[in-house]
Protein backbone atom coordinates (compact mmCIF):
# COMPACT_ATOMS: atom_id res chain seq x y z
CA UNK A 1 0.00 0.00 0.00
CA UNK A 2 1.63 3.57 -1.48
CA UNK A 3 2.11 6.27 1.66
CA UNK A 4 -0.45 8.11 -0.48
CA UNK A 5 -3.06 5.64 -0.17
CA UNK A 6 -2.44 5.45 3.49
CA UNK A 7 -2.62 9.12 4.06
CA UNK A 8 -6.06 9.46 2.24
CA UNK A 9 -7.39 6.60 4.46
CA UNK A 10 -6.34 8.55 7.36
CA UNK A 11 -7.81 11.83 6.20
CA UNK A 12 -11.05 10.49 5.18
CA UNK A 13 -11.47 7.67 8.12
CA UNK A 14 -13.87 8.62 11.18
CA UNK A 15 -12.11 8.68 14.84
CA UNK A 16 -8.42 9.56 12.74
CA UNK A 17 -6.99 11.21 15.85
CA UNK A 18 -8.03 7.58 18.02
CA UNK A 19 -6.98 4.76 15.59
CA UNK A 20 -5.69 5.65 12.24
CA UNK A 21 -3.14 8.17 14.06
CA UNK A 22 -0.85 4.80 13.98
CA UNK A 23 -1.03 4.74 9.97
CA UNK A 24 2.24 6.65 10.61
CA UNK A 25 3.92 3.70 12.25
CA UNK A 26 2.67 1.48 10.04
CA UNK A 27 3.92 3.50 6.62
CA UNK A 28 6.82 1.17 6.06
CA UNK A 29 4.60 -2.21 5.89
CA UNK A 30 3.29 -3.16 2.25
CA UNK A 31 0.65 -5.58 3.80
CA UNK A 32 -3.50 -4.25 3.70
CA UNK A 33 -3.56 -7.18 6.54
CA UNK A 34 -2.46 -4.19 9.56
CA UNK A 35 -4.99 -1.77 7.98
CA UNK A 36 -7.70 -4.90 8.04
CA UNK A 37 -6.92 -5.36 11.65
CA UNK A 38 -6.98 -1.38 12.38
CA UNK A 39 -10.37 -1.36 10.47
CA UNK A 40 -11.72 -4.70 12.49
CA UNK A 41 -10.82 -2.67 15.78
CA UNK A 42 -12.75 0.25 14.89
CA UNK A 43 -15.78 -1.22 13.70
CA UNK A 44 -16.05 -3.14 17.45
CA UNK A 45 -15.50 -0.55 18.86
CA UNK A 46 -18.88 1.46 17.31
CA UNK A 47 -21.46 1.58 20.12
CA UNK A 48 -24.53 2.50 17.99
CA UNK A 49 -25.90 2.42 14.41
CA UNK A 50 -25.13 6.06 13.69
CA UNK A 51 -21.43 5.22 14.48
CA UNK A 52 -21.22 2.20 12.27
CA UNK A 53 -22.65 3.54 9.44
CA UNK A 54 -20.04 6.42 9.30
CA UNK A 55 -17.61 3.99 9.51
CA UNK A 56 -18.94 1.68 6.68
CA UNK A 57 -19.54 4.91 4.82
CA UNK A 58 -15.74 6.01 5.14
CA UNK A 59 -15.01 2.31 4.37
CA UNK A 60 -16.60 2.19 0.75
CA UNK A 61 -15.47 5.73 -0.07
CA UNK A 62 -11.59 4.46 0.37
CA UNK A 63 -12.65 1.42 -1.81
CA UNK A 64 -11.13 -1.03 0.90
CA UNK A 65 -13.28 -3.32 0.41
CA UNK A 66 -12.73 -3.59 -3.64
CA UNK A 67 -8.91 -4.14 -3.39
CA UNK A 68 -9.71 -6.50 -0.21
CA UNK A 69 -12.05 -8.45 -0.94
CA UNK A 70 -11.61 -11.56 1.42
CA UNK A 71 -15.10 -12.33 2.82
CA UNK A 72 -13.21 -11.66 6.82
CA UNK A 73 -13.22 -7.67 5.94
CA UNK A 74 -17.16 -8.34 4.98
CA UNK A 75 -17.68 -10.41 7.91
CA UNK A 76 -16.81 -7.68 10.60
CA UNK A 77 -19.05 -5.00 9.18
CA UNK A 78 -22.13 -8.15 8.63
CA UNK A 79 -21.08 -8.77 12.85
CA UNK A 80 -21.21 -5.34 14.04
CA UNK A 81 -24.87 -4.31 11.97
CA UNK A 82 -25.95 -7.87 13.60
CA UNK A 83 -24.56 -7.04 17.56
CA UNK A 84 -26.17 -3.77 17.43
CA UNK A 85 -29.53 -5.44 16.60
CA UNK A 86 -29.78 -3.73 12.90
CA UNK A 87 -30.37 -6.75 10.64
CA UNK A 88 -31.59 -5.41 7.68
CA UNK A 89 -28.40 -2.98 7.31
CA UNK A 90 -26.35 -6.49 8.17
CA UNK A 91 -28.22 -8.12 5.01
CA UNK A 92 -27.73 -5.30 2.89
CA UNK A 93 -24.00 -5.20 3.51
CA UNK A 94 -23.90 -9.57 2.80
CA UNK A 95 -25.90 -8.42 -0.39
CA UNK A 96 -23.54 -6.04 -1.56
CA UNK A 97 -20.53 -8.40 -0.71
CA UNK A 98 -22.53 -11.66 -3.40
CA UNK A 99 -22.88 -8.53 -5.99
CA UNK A 100 -19.18 -7.75 -5.89
CA UNK A 101 -18.19 -11.21 -6.35
CA UNK A 102 -16.95 -12.31 -3.14
CA UNK A 103 -18.42 -16.03 -1.58
CA UNK A 104 -19.35 -16.06 2.31
CA UNK A 105 -17.27 -18.74 3.95
CA UNK A 106 -18.35 -20.53 7.00
CA UNK A 107 -18.22 -17.67 9.27
CA UNK A 108 -20.22 -15.34 6.82
CA UNK A 109 -22.80 -17.78 7.02
CA UNK A 110 -23.60 -17.96 10.77
CA UNK A 111 -23.53 -14.36 10.94
CA UNK A 112 -26.36 -13.59 8.52
CA UNK A 113 -28.69 -16.05 9.79
CA UNK A 114 -28.43 -14.50 13.15
CA UNK A 115 -29.14 -11.29 10.96
CA UNK A 116 -32.30 -12.95 9.34
CA UNK A 117 -33.09 -14.23 12.69
CA UNK A 118 -33.77 -10.62 14.20
CA UNK A 119 -35.95 -9.85 11.21
CA UNK A 120 -38.02 -13.03 11.07
CA UNK A 121 -37.23 -13.65 7.56
CA UNK A 122 -37.84 -17.28 7.12
CA UNK A 123 -38.06 -17.09 3.21
CA UNK A 124 -34.34 -15.53 3.00
CA UNK A 125 -32.63 -17.98 6.06
CA UNK A 126 -34.12 -21.11 3.20
CA UNK A 127 -32.26 -19.14 0.56
CA UNK A 128 -29.08 -19.04 2.65
CA UNK A 129 -29.64 -22.86 3.00
CA UNK A 130 -29.19 -23.26 -0.79
CA UNK A 131 -26.67 -21.31 -1.18
CA UNK A 132 -24.43 -23.43 1.50
CA UNK A 133 -25.33 -26.16 -0.17
CA UNK A 134 -24.01 -24.90 -3.50
CA UNK A 135 -21.12 -23.94 -2.03
CA UNK A 136 -20.38 -26.71 -0.07
CA UNK A 137 -20.44 -25.57 3.52
CA UNK A 138 -23.53 -27.11 4.54
CA UNK A 139 -21.93 -29.78 6.79
CA UNK A 140 -19.41 -26.88 8.08
CA UNK A 141 -19.90 -27.21 11.88
CA UNK A 142 -20.69 -23.26 12.24
CA UNK A 143 -23.14 -23.09 9.24
CA UNK A 144 -24.85 -26.47 10.40
CA UNK A 145 -25.30 -25.52 13.84
CA UNK A 146 -26.41 -22.17 12.54
CA UNK A 147 -29.14 -23.63 10.65
CA UNK A 148 -29.95 -25.73 13.17
CA UNK A 149 -31.06 -22.98 15.24
CA UNK A 150 -32.43 -20.69 12.54
CA UNK A 151 -35.27 -23.39 12.12
CA UNK A 152 -35.96 -23.98 15.43
CA UNK A 153 -36.55 -20.13 15.69
CA UNK A 154 -38.19 -20.05 12.24
CA UNK A 155 -40.60 -23.36 14.32
CA UNK A 156 -39.43 -25.78 11.61
CA UNK A 157 -38.86 -28.14 13.87
CA UNK A 158 -38.52 -31.12 11.17
CA UNK A 159 -36.30 -29.19 8.78
CA UNK A 160 -34.17 -28.97 11.92
CA UNK A 161 -33.74 -32.47 12.65
CA UNK A 162 -33.03 -32.99 8.66
CA UNK A 163 -29.90 -30.91 9.05
CA UNK A 164 -28.82 -32.89 11.85
CA UNK A 165 -29.46 -35.75 10.74
CA UNK A 166 -27.72 -35.55 7.04
CA UNK A 167 -24.50 -35.20 8.56
CA UNK A 168 -23.30 -38.81 9.80
CA UNK A 169 -20.17 -36.85 11.68
CA UNK A 170 -21.92 -34.25 13.94
CA UNK A 171 -19.78 -32.30 16.10
CA UNK A 172 -20.36 -31.10 19.30
CA UNK A 173 -21.82 -28.07 18.29
CA UNK A 174 -24.45 -29.52 16.22
CA UNK A 175 -25.68 -31.54 19.14
CA UNK A 176 -26.12 -28.82 21.47
CA UNK A 177 -28.03 -26.90 19.24
CA UNK A 178 -30.45 -29.62 18.52
CA UNK A 179 -30.84 -29.97 22.44
CA UNK A 180 -30.61 -26.14 22.84
CA UNK A 181 -33.63 -25.87 19.69
CA UNK A 182 -35.28 -28.87 21.53
CA UNK A 183 -35.62 -27.43 24.43
CA UNK A 184 -36.80 -24.14 23.78
CA UNK A 185 -39.20 -25.12 21.66
CA UNK A 186 -40.86 -26.86 24.47
CA UNK A 187 -39.88 -30.37 23.86
CA UNK A 188 -37.71 -31.33 27.01
CA UNK A 189 -38.21 -35.27 26.85
CA UNK A 190 -37.20 -34.82 23.31
CA UNK A 191 -34.14 -32.82 24.47
CA UNK A 192 -33.18 -35.09 27.01
CA UNK A 193 -33.76 -37.98 24.68
CA UNK A 194 -30.95 -36.37 22.35
CA UNK A 195 -28.86 -35.55 25.12
CA UNK A 196 -28.53 -39.77 26.42
CA UNK A 197 -28.00 -39.93 22.68
CA UNK A 198 -25.46 -37.91 22.54
CA UNK A 199 -24.00 -39.18 25.47
CA UNK A 200 -23.66 -43.03 23.97
CA UNK A 201 -22.30 -41.82 20.69
CA UNK A 202 -19.29 -41.19 22.75
CA UNK A 203 -19.66 -36.94 23.17
CA UNK A 204 -19.05 -35.44 26.57
CA UNK A 205 -20.95 -32.80 27.62
CA UNK A 206 -19.70 -28.78 27.86
CA UNK A 207 -21.61 -26.14 29.80
CA UNK A 208 -23.52 -25.20 26.78
CA UNK A 209 -24.95 -28.50 26.56
CA UNK A 210 -25.79 -28.61 30.42
CA UNK A 211 -27.49 -25.20 30.55
CA UNK A 212 -30.13 -26.50 27.42
CA UNK A 213 -30.56 -30.13 29.31
CA UNK A 214 -31.00 -28.38 32.78
CA UNK A 215 -33.87 -26.62 31.48
CA UNK A 216 -35.07 -28.93 29.93
CA UNK A 217 -35.41 -31.04 32.88
CA UNK A 218 -36.74 -28.01 35.01
CA UNK A 219 -40.18 -27.95 32.65
CA UNK A 220 -40.49 -31.72 33.44
CA UNK A 221 -40.22 -31.02 36.82
CA UNK A 222 -38.58 -34.24 37.35
CA UNK A 223 -36.35 -34.03 41.13
CA UNK A 224 -34.60 -37.71 40.67
CA UNK A 225 -33.69 -36.54 37.28
CA UNK A 226 -32.30 -33.27 38.35
CA UNK A 227 -30.33 -34.55 40.89
CA UNK A 228 -28.34 -36.63 38.54
CA UNK A 229 -27.68 -33.83 36.09
CA UNK A 230 -25.66 -31.77 39.05
CA UNK A 231 -23.97 -34.89 39.65
CA UNK A 232 -23.18 -34.45 35.56
CA UNK A 233 -22.55 -31.26 36.07
CA UNK A 234 -19.62 -31.26 38.41
CA UNK A 235 -18.17 -34.28 36.19
CA UNK A 236 -18.63 -31.87 33.27
CA UNK A 237 -17.21 -28.78 34.62
CA UNK A 238 -14.23 -31.12 36.94
CA UNK A 239 -11.26 -29.45 35.27
CA UNK A 240 -12.45 -25.84 35.81
CA UNK A 241 -14.83 -24.04 37.83
CA UNK A 242 -18.32 -24.23 36.71
CA UNK A 243 -19.93 -21.40 34.28
CA UNK A 244 -22.37 -18.94 36.08
CA UNK A 245 -25.08 -20.14 33.70
CA UNK A 246 -24.94 -23.57 34.35
CA UNK A 247 -25.24 -22.65 37.85
CA UNK A 248 -27.83 -19.99 37.72
CA UNK A 249 -29.70 -23.03 35.32
CA UNK A 250 -29.54 -25.40 38.42
CA UNK A 251 -31.08 -23.06 39.99
CA UNK A 252 -34.52 -22.67 37.82
CA UNK A 253 -34.39 -26.29 37.96
CA UNK A 254 -34.56 -27.07 41.26
CA UNK A 255 -37.29 -24.21 41.76
CA UNK A 256 -39.25 -25.52 39.03
CA UNK A 257 -38.94 -28.45 40.91
CA UNK A 258 -40.00 -27.14 43.91
CA UNK A 259 -37.10 -27.50 46.18
CA UNK A 260 -36.09 -24.19 46.73
CA UNK A 261 -33.45 -25.18 49.59
CA UNK A 262 -31.55 -27.21 46.97
CA UNK A 263 -31.54 -23.87 44.70
CA UNK A 264 -30.45 -22.08 47.87
CA UNK A 265 -27.28 -24.31 48.22
CA UNK A 266 -26.26 -23.78 44.63
CA UNK A 267 -26.93 -20.17 45.22
CA UNK A 268 -24.67 -19.92 48.34
CA UNK A 269 -21.76 -21.73 46.60
CA UNK A 270 -21.57 -19.30 43.90
CA UNK A 271 -18.40 -17.33 44.20
CA UNK A 272 -19.93 -14.75 41.50
CA UNK A 273 -23.62 -14.10 41.05
CA UNK A 274 -25.25 -11.60 38.18
CA UNK A 275 -28.67 -10.30 37.73
CA UNK A 276 -29.92 -14.00 36.64
CA UNK A 277 -28.71 -15.43 39.97
CA UNK A 278 -30.63 -13.57 42.17
CA UNK A 279 -33.83 -13.62 39.42
CA UNK A 280 -33.70 -17.27 39.50
CA UNK A 281 -34.32 -16.92 43.14
CA UNK A 282 -36.28 -14.61 43.33
CA UNK A 283 -38.87 -16.30 40.67
CA UNK A 284 -38.55 -19.66 42.63
CA UNK A 285 -39.67 -18.43 45.67
CA UNK A 286 -43.00 -16.64 44.05
CA UNK A 287 -43.49 -19.29 42.17
CA UNK A 288 -44.47 -21.42 45.52
CA UNK A 289 -45.70 -18.88 47.19
CA UNK A 290 -42.61 -18.09 49.43
CA UNK A 291 -43.46 -14.09 49.42
CA UNK A 292 -41.39 -12.88 51.99
CA UNK A 293 -38.35 -15.02 51.22
CA UNK A 294 -38.79 -13.59 47.62
CA UNK A 295 -39.02 -9.99 48.43
CA UNK A 296 -35.91 -10.27 51.21
CA UNK A 297 -33.73 -11.71 48.04
CA UNK A 298 -34.91 -8.50 46.07
CA UNK A 299 -33.75 -6.34 49.14
CA UNK A 300 -30.66 -8.73 49.40
CA UNK A 301 -30.30 -7.99 45.85
CA UNK A 302 -29.99 -4.68 45.92
CA UNK A 303 -28.30 -4.11 48.94
CA UNK A 304 -24.98 -6.23 47.14
CA UNK A 305 -25.66 -3.63 43.98
CA UNK A 306 -27.08 -5.91 41.55
CA UNK A 307 -29.37 -3.81 39.24
CA UNK A 308 -32.54 -5.79 38.47
CA UNK A 309 -33.88 -5.91 34.87
CA UNK A 310 -37.41 -6.27 34.07
CA UNK A 311 -37.55 -10.16 34.52
CA UNK A 312 -36.60 -9.55 38.45
CA UNK A 313 -40.25 -7.66 38.57
CA UNK A 314 -41.99 -10.13 36.88
CA UNK A 315 -40.30 -12.33 39.84
CA UNK A 316 -41.15 -9.69 42.43
CA UNK A 317 -44.68 -8.58 41.31
CA UNK A 318 -45.65 -12.11 40.70
CA UNK A 319 -44.50 -13.01 44.31
CA UNK A 320 -47.07 -10.20 45.48
CA UNK A 321 -49.61 -12.05 43.54
CA UNK A 322 -49.87 -15.14 44.90
CA UNK A 323 -49.12 -13.09 48.79
CA UNK A 324 -52.10 -11.16 47.67
CA UNK A 325 -49.88 -7.99 49.11
CA UNK A 326 -51.85 -5.41 46.68
CA UNK A 327 -49.34 -2.24 48.42
CA UNK A 328 -46.25 -4.13 47.97
CA UNK A 329 -46.97 -4.70 44.36
CA UNK A 330 -48.15 -0.92 43.96
CA UNK A 331 -44.82 0.21 45.44
CA UNK A 332 -42.60 -2.56 43.37
CA UNK A 333 -44.54 -1.66 40.11
CA UNK A 334 -43.87 2.13 40.75
CA UNK A 335 -40.56 1.79 41.56
CA UNK A 336 -39.11 -0.59 38.55
CA UNK A 337 -40.97 2.70 36.53
CA UNK A 338 -39.98 6.04 38.52
CA UNK A 339 -36.10 4.36 40.55
CA UNK A 340 -34.88 2.09 37.54
CA UNK A 341 -36.22 3.52 34.44
CA UNK A 342 -37.70 0.29 32.98
CA UNK A 343 -40.72 1.09 31.07
CA UNK A 344 -43.03 -2.18 32.06
CA UNK A 345 -43.77 -5.12 29.57
CA UNK A 346 -47.20 -7.23 28.94
CA UNK A 347 -46.04 -9.83 31.77
CA UNK A 348 -45.87 -6.42 34.57
CA UNK A 349 -49.48 -5.22 33.65
CA UNK A 350 -50.84 -8.58 33.65
CA UNK A 351 -48.89 -9.45 37.14
CA UNK A 352 -50.73 -5.73 38.19
CA UNK A 353 -54.59 -6.62 37.00
CA UNK A 354 -54.13 -10.10 38.86
CA UNK A 355 -53.23 -8.86 42.03
CA UNK A 356 -55.92 -5.86 42.29
CA UNK A 357 -58.55 -8.71 40.62
CA UNK A 358 -57.74 -11.35 42.88
CA UNK A 359 -58.02 -8.49 45.93
CA UNK A 360 -61.67 -7.48 44.27
CA UNK A 361 -60.33 -3.95 43.73
CA UNK A 362 -61.90 -4.67 40.27
CA UNK A 363 -62.36 -1.00 38.89
CA UNK A 364 -58.25 -0.21 39.26
CA UNK A 365 -57.89 -3.44 37.87
CA UNK A 366 -59.92 -1.77 34.66
CA UNK A 367 -58.33 1.24 35.03
CA UNK A 368 -55.13 -0.09 35.03
CA UNK A 369 -56.05 -2.25 31.64
CA UNK A 370 -57.99 0.89 29.92
CA UNK A 371 -54.28 2.67 30.72
CA UNK A 372 -52.18 0.08 29.03
CA UNK A 373 -49.87 0.72 26.16
CA UNK A 374 -50.06 -1.90 24.00
CA UNK A 375 -53.42 -4.03 23.71
CA UNK A 376 -53.86 -6.60 26.68
CA UNK A 377 -53.61 -10.50 25.29
CA UNK A 378 -56.05 -13.53 26.62
CA UNK A 379 -54.06 -13.99 30.05
CA UNK A 380 -54.91 -10.41 31.02
CA UNK A 381 -58.58 -10.85 29.85
CA UNK A 382 -58.72 -14.02 31.33
CA UNK A 383 -57.67 -12.98 35.26
CA UNK A 384 -59.73 -10.11 35.24
CA UNK A 385 -62.51 -12.44 34.10
CA UNK A 386 -61.68 -15.14 37.06
CA UNK A 387 -62.28 -12.02 39.36
CA UNK A 388 -65.37 -10.82 38.08
CA UNK A 389 -66.50 -14.75 38.99
CA UNK A 390 -65.16 -14.80 42.24
CA UNK A 391 -66.56 -11.64 42.91
CA UNK A 392 -69.73 -12.16 40.89
CA UNK A 393 -69.37 -8.53 38.83
CA UNK A 394 -71.53 -9.05 36.02
CA UNK A 395 -71.24 -5.83 34.42
CA UNK A 396 -67.74 -5.80 34.08
CA UNK A 397 -67.96 -9.73 33.03
CA UNK A 398 -70.04 -8.76 30.16
CA UNK A 399 -67.11 -6.00 29.26
CA UNK A 400 -64.57 -8.06 29.27
CA UNK A 401 -66.27 -11.00 27.65
CA UNK A 402 -66.60 -8.59 24.41
CA UNK A 403 -62.97 -7.95 24.30
CA UNK A 404 -62.16 -11.94 25.12
CA UNK A 405 -64.28 -12.81 22.39
CA UNK A 406 -63.01 -10.47 20.16
CA UNK A 407 -59.28 -11.63 20.75
CA UNK A 408 -60.62 -15.18 20.53
CA UNK A 409 -63.85 -15.77 18.83
CA UNK A 410 -63.06 -19.65 18.94
CA UNK A 411 -62.56 -20.00 22.90
CA UNK A 412 -66.02 -21.02 24.14
CA UNK A 413 -64.42 -20.97 27.48
CA UNK A 414 -65.49 -17.38 27.96
CA UNK A 415 -69.10 -18.47 27.20
CA UNK A 416 -69.30 -20.91 29.94
CA UNK A 417 -67.60 -18.51 32.70
CA UNK A 418 -70.28 -15.61 31.81
CA UNK A 419 -72.63 -17.98 32.09
CA UNK A 420 -71.96 -18.69 35.31
CA UNK A 421 -71.82 -15.96 36.66
CA UNK A 422 -75.27 -15.32 35.71
CA UNK A 423 -75.92 -18.10 37.13
CA UNK A 424 -74.87 -17.38 40.73
CA UNK A 425 -76.89 -14.47 40.21
CA UNK A 426 -80.29 -16.40 38.97
CA UNK A 427 -80.01 -14.52 36.28
CA UNK A 428 -81.45 -17.60 34.10
CA UNK A 429 -82.72 -15.67 31.24
CA UNK A 430 -79.27 -14.32 30.47
CA UNK A 431 -78.06 -18.39 31.04
CA UNK A 432 -80.00 -19.10 28.38
CA UNK A 433 -78.99 -16.77 26.04
CA UNK A 434 -75.36 -17.94 26.36
CA UNK A 435 -76.71 -21.55 25.77
CA UNK A 436 -78.07 -20.47 22.84
CA UNK A 437 -75.70 -18.44 21.16
CA UNK A 438 -73.22 -21.58 21.97
CA UNK A 439 -75.76 -23.31 20.14
CA UNK A 440 -76.18 -21.20 17.54
CA UNK A 441 -72.59 -21.05 17.06
CA UNK A 442 -71.73 -24.50 17.33
CA UNK A 443 -69.45 -24.10 20.45
CA UNK A 444 -69.54 -27.36 22.61
CA UNK A 445 -67.88 -27.26 25.63
CA UNK A 446 -64.43 -29.24 24.81
CA UNK A 447 -64.18 -31.62 27.52
CA UNK A 448 -61.47 -31.23 30.52
CA UNK A 449 -61.17 -27.57 29.37
CA UNK A 450 -62.00 -24.48 30.60
CA UNK A 451 -60.71 -20.88 30.76
CA UNK A 452 -58.36 -20.23 33.47
CA UNK A 453 -60.16 -19.10 36.18
CA UNK A 454 -58.90 -17.35 40.00
CA UNK A 455 -59.99 -20.12 42.63
CA UNK A 456 -59.01 -17.94 45.64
Amino acid sequence: MSKQRLFQLKLRFPSGGRCFSRFGSLLDYSGNHRVAALIASELSNCGSVRELNRVYGHVLRTQFLISNPAPFNWNNIIRSYTRLEAPCNALRVHVFMLRNGVLPDCYTLPIVLKAVCQTFHVQLGKLLHSIAVKIGLQSNEYCETGFISFYFKAGEFGSARMVFGENSDPKLGSWNALIGGLSQAALPRDALTMFLHMRRCGFAPDGVTMVSVISACGNIGNLSLALQLHTCVFQAEAAERTDILVLNSLIDMYGKCGRMDLAHKVFAMMEERNVSSWTSMIVGYGMHGHVKEALGCFWRMREAGVRPNYVTFIGVLSACVHGGAVQEGRFYFDMMKNVYGITPQLQHYGCMVDLLGRAGLLDDARRMVEEMPMKPNSVVWGSLMGACEKYGNVDMAEWVAKHLQELEPWNDGVYVVLSNIYADRSLWKEVERIRSVMKEGRLAKIPAYSLTTNSD
